[in-house]
């Protein structure tokens, strides 16, 4: 009864919200779930709706909890504010961020553009958040509700911060937030913050990494953009076995603009930014696989970019990925979406033998 009223309503709300800028409408709707959240029956309720996961979904990664495998992606609760609420919502974890050292405003609007056609979001967001030390204050509230999950803190270079400064920024973060927070990821991967992309060179990436390692004792990850090269995203791989991370984050947006459905001068007018959505769905998917190829069964693959199905997301399980997360499709399906998928991924589990998800995990590596 859920799916269905929510195939027939979702889509007019979502045209509705989309009458409004799309900066706006975002902070009315993470507004709505924070306050909502905060009202023990409402909690309840939508625990009861979105967040009953089957037993064969909890997983233990990198030596945390998680009661299913889709998480949300950085960069819809961007100051901690709503910490929570996403396990109530059907996520079986959360990454807050991208926080950064300092507190800062982001690129000016607009910086969040739309691509209906495409299922796909363009942001130049910039890394607006009110910094570590607000960050750390929001995770340091006890998390109430009926389903706890993990969090985890994405940390990324403030930038006003020269890039020979770079270590000690996220070292910064990461003392501030790795203490409150599952696991700490740190993002060197977002097109919108100017040179830091450049950090995902190995040379300039291992002191940043081991930086974080040092100050913080929960599982540290790194996200990295699909736009890497092969033989990059190979030593990114290396290096993280190599200094012992716990996984890799794969991918984030993209700078490419190939093969879209919204008419290109459209696109052009939107500017510069990242890309999300439906379209990176094959190039996340072949990161995905060189990784397994390359250090799979010895760190932790988190998969995101372009899963909109349970397919799409049954595949990335198979395809090597311990953990999912989202963002775009989350905007564009909604809260049974999240449930659909959950529940969809435990049916095909369950339908091909296996006891648990765990075993699934890069089963259809060599297909």
């Amino acid at each position: 009864m859920l799916t269905t009223l929510n195939r027939l309503l979702y889509p007019v709300l979502l045209r509705l919200m989309f009458l409004v800028p799309p900066e706006r409408i975002h902070t009315i709707v993470m507004t709505t779930i924070r306050t909502a959240m905060r009202v023990p029956p409402l909690r309840g309720l939508a625990a009861r709706l979105f967040a009953r996961h089957d037993p064969i979904l909890r997983q233990q990664v990198f030596g945390v909890e998680f009661p299913a495998p889709l998480g949300l992606a950085a960069g819809f609760d961007k100051s901690a504010a709503a910490v929570n609420a996403w396990g109530q919502l059907g996520f079986g974890f959360a990454e807050i961020g991208t926080i950064t050292g300092r507190a800062q405003p982001g690129n000016p609007q607009p910086r969040l553009f739309r691509l209906p056609a495409d299922r796909a979001l363009i942001n130049r967001m910039g890394f607006n958040n009110p910094g570590a030390d607000v960050a750390a204050e929001h995770l340091r509230y006890t998390r109430p509700g009926p389903v706890r999950v993990p969090i985890g803190a994405n940390i990324g270079k403030t930038k006003v911060v020269p890039l020979d400064e770079a270590v000690d920024d996220y070292r910064y973060s990461a003392r501030q937030l790795g203490p409150l927070a599952d696991f700490v990821v740190v993002n060197v991967s977002s097109p919108n913050t100017p040179g830091l992309r450049d950090l995902q060179a190995v040379d300039s990436l291992r002191p940043v990494l081991t930086a974080v390692l040092a100050e913080v004792s929960v599982p540290v990850l790194v996200k990295i953009a699909p736009d890497l090269a092969d033989e990059d995203v190979d030593a990114v791989a290396d290096l993280a076995v190599e200094i012992g991370l716990a996984g890799i984050v794969a991918t984030n947006t993209t700078i490419e603009r190939a093969g879209l459905a919204t008419p290109a001068a459209e696109v052009a007018g939107m500017g510069a930014g990242g890309l999300s959505g439906a379209p990176l769905t094959e190039r996340s998917l072949a990161v995905l696989r060189r990784l397994y190829r390359r250090v799979g069964g010895q760190i932790t693959l988190i998969s995101v970019g372009g899963i909109e199905t349970v397919d799409e997301a049954w595949e990335r399980i198979r395809a090597g990925a311990n953990l999912l997360q989202v963002y775009t499709p989350f905007i564009y399906g909604g809260p049974v979406w999240t449930r659909e998928i959950n529940a969809g991924v435990a049916a095909r589990a369950r339908a091909a033998g296996f006891a648990s998800l765990s075993d699934a995990v890069g089963s259809g590596a060599q297909d």
